[in-house]
């Protein structure tokens, strides 16, 4: 397998970053915990979760994990904050308040002195950036934190994150998280060159679209039992497109004539896209992860790549996969 690097810090991680979002519920503790060892055993090396997740358990399943099995030491552990923890004004945000309390939670939950990828789960939009970066910077300084990284952020709001990092010569992002998948290709228009430009890792997440690209939906109408959209909020149903749903048709006929699953092969166009370091798979179950290993051995063909090009144009969207953004004011119908 092919490690890459993460961003230009030097450090490599396997091409695509176990994420926890689904360990404490609803995968149950013990069926996160196999899944973590068999991610660890296929070649991931990295694993994502966030405070917010399930109320602190994931974060507390993947320390339990990590203890057990003796490998901390082995993966790099990135972990974010700005969701609500509490009930109190300050119990979420992007506060240096806030930020350094919710970094000491994250530790004891996880079971360790040192966070790999620390990250902002959100832009802040009302508090100046040099707040925040202080923070994460002091936290760096404090051996607490390795790096730091944004996640949903603009393009133009990471540009301004890197300039204050630069003017006050505080801890630099490394990577950004964004939403990035076939049907939503936005990024692609200023988030990816700035980040090829500045050496920064894109780490997309929701590669197949919340299951939209592994062939689950038949219509925008009916939700198959146990599916993200049966389960979700309305944020999540809004995007799901006719549009969408159709590309995903044309994806698993694509990846029948290779030998593939419609889930391997949009997991695969997204993981061989230009700038992309590691995007992050959601396994619910251990036949999720099982299907997305084989793809850590597998390179994208390039007379593929027109064809996708076909379904959805660069930089263009048939779905919405930033509609739970407040900046993001173009809204895709389909």
């Amino acid at each position: 397998m092919n490690y890459r690097p993460l961003g230009r810090t030097g450090v490599m991680v396997s091409p695509l970053c176990l994420g926890a979002m689904n360990f404490g519920g609803p995968t149950s503790e013990a069926d996160s915990v196999a899944i973590i060892n068999r991610a660890l055993d296929g070649g991931i090396n990295f694993i994502d979760t966030a405070n917010v997740y399930n109320a602190g358990e994931s974060e507390r399943i993947v320390g339990k994990a990590l203890q057990e099995n003796g490998r901390r030491d082995q993966i790099v552990l990135a972990t974010k904050v700005y969701g609500k923890m509490g009930d109190g004004p300050n119990d979420q945000g992007v506060s240096r308040y806030h930020i350094i309390k919710a970094c000491e939670d994250s530790l004891r939950r996880l079971q360790t002195e040192t966070i790999d990828l620390y990250q902002l789960h959100r832009p802040p939009m009302t508090v100046p950036q040099d707040e925040t970066l202080r923070a994460f910077d002091d936290l760096v300084r404090a051996g607490k934190v390795r790096y730091i990284g944004c996640s949903t952020f603009p393009a133009w709001k990471v540009m301004e994150a890197i300039a204050i990092s630069e003017q006050y010569k505080l801890a630099r992002y490394i990577s950004e998280q964004p939403p990035y998948n076939l049907l939503d290709r936005r990024i692609e228009n200023e988030l990816v060159p700035l980040a090829q430009q500045y050496g920064m890792a894109l780490l997309p997440w929701s590669p197949l679209a919340g299951g939209i690209l592994a062939g689950r939906y038949a219509n925008k109408a009916q939700f198959p039992t146990g599916s993200r959209a049966e389960r979700a909020n309305e944020v999540f149903r809004d995007r799901i497109t006719q549009r969408g749903i159709n590309v995903a048709i044309a994806v698993g006929e694509l990846a029948a004539e290779r030998g593939m699953t419609s889930s391997q092969l949009g997991l695969l166009w997204v993981m061989e896209q230009p700038g992309v370091t590691a995007p992050i798979i959601g396994p619910r179950t251990m036949q999720h992860l099982e299907d997305a290993l084989p793809l850590l051995e597998m390179r994208l063909a390039d007379d593929d790549r027109p064809r996708f090009d076909a379904l959805v144009h660069p930089g263009t969207a048939v779905a919405d996969f930033h509609n739970s953004n407040e900046w993001m004011k173009a809204r895709v119908v389909g």
